[in-house]
């Protein structure tokens, strides 16, 4: 599982999905204009998010383990 951690404050947070409870993976959609933004999704294909946000800018995966 993916731990966000904000590297202003330090908080951290861990995300299940909905359905099927399952740690959401962390992933990268690439946009057609080349650009890319750091999702987090779940690993049974019920859907996708934008990784979470704290203190004003996106927080950072962290490796599992």
């Amino acid at each position: 599982m993916a731990t966000y951690e904000c590297e202003v404050c330090g908080m951290s947070v861990n995300a299940t999905c909905g359905k099927c409870d399952e740690a959401l993976v962390n992933g990268t959609l690439n946009l057609d204009d080349g650009s890319a933004v750091q999702i987090s999704e779940c690993p049974n294909g019920h859907g996708k998010i934008k990784s979470p946000m704290c203190c004003g800018q996106d927080m950072t995966a962290k490796a599992a383990g």
